[in-house]
């Protein structure tokens, strides 16, 4: 589990397919602190450490993950945002994420506001999947590449982001632009709530 905090925007050092899988070698300030199986949210997709030498280590998507999500569009040099998983004593200073990507938006806008920015997501809409609680909620909150953000001007099929200074610079929307492919991951309150009111009487 997660809070969608970023720790780090790490640097992709290799990539590597193999049949269905796709090999990411990273590197990071902490891979020193990394061991074997642990788990680490990379732009949001929970996936496990496989190993770690020189500075680097390895992850493994497969290939539902790279369908899912940007994984499979990275390249070397490329910037992933990093998040380790929560520790349950600790505060919870996003909201709750699981590391389970539900599908992809473009970015179709990015406006400057004083020193901020608002990101504008467009993605495919299904209104069975909305009925679950795949959707956002004005206010609520929503996981773009594993940042935990608040939702603005909330629409079917789209919706803003208002960046600070300080997301924009630790995280890689820095390099998102007009066209980006980004994760999301809507919350998973609201998707038990869809789920109970489904069968309420």
């Amino acid at each position: 589990m997660f809070s969608g905090i970023v720790e780090e925007a790490a640097t992709v050092v290799a990539l590597k397919k193999e049949q269905g899988n796709l090999h990411l070698t990273l590197s990071c300030s902490f891979t020193d602190e990394l061991k074997i199986d642990q788990s680490v949210a990379h732009n949001g997709v929970c996936l496990t450490v496989v190993s770690i030498e020189e500075g680097a280590y390895t992850v493994t998507a497969i290939q539902e993950t790279l369908d899912r999500s940007n994984l499979g569009l990275l390249k070397v040099g490329d910037k992933v945002n990093l998040e380790r998983s929560m520790v349950m004593n600790g505060r919870l200073d996003g909201h709750i994420v699981q590391g389970h990507v539900d599908q992809t938006a473009r970015c179709t806008a990015v406006e400057e506001a004083d020193g901020s920015w608002y990101y504008t997501f467009v993605y495919d809409f299904d209104k069975k999947k909305a009925r679950e609680g795949y959707m956002t909620v004005e206010k609520g909150s929503v996981t773009v590449n594993g940042v935990s953000l608040t939702v603005c001007n909330s629409k079917d099929d789209s919706f803003q982001v208002a960046i600070i200074p300080y997301t924009h610079e630790h995280t890689n929307f820095h390099q998102i632009t007009v066209g980006s492919v980004v994760n999301l991951e809507f919350d998973i309150i609201g998707k038990y709530i869809s789920r109970m009111m489904k069968y309420s009487d």
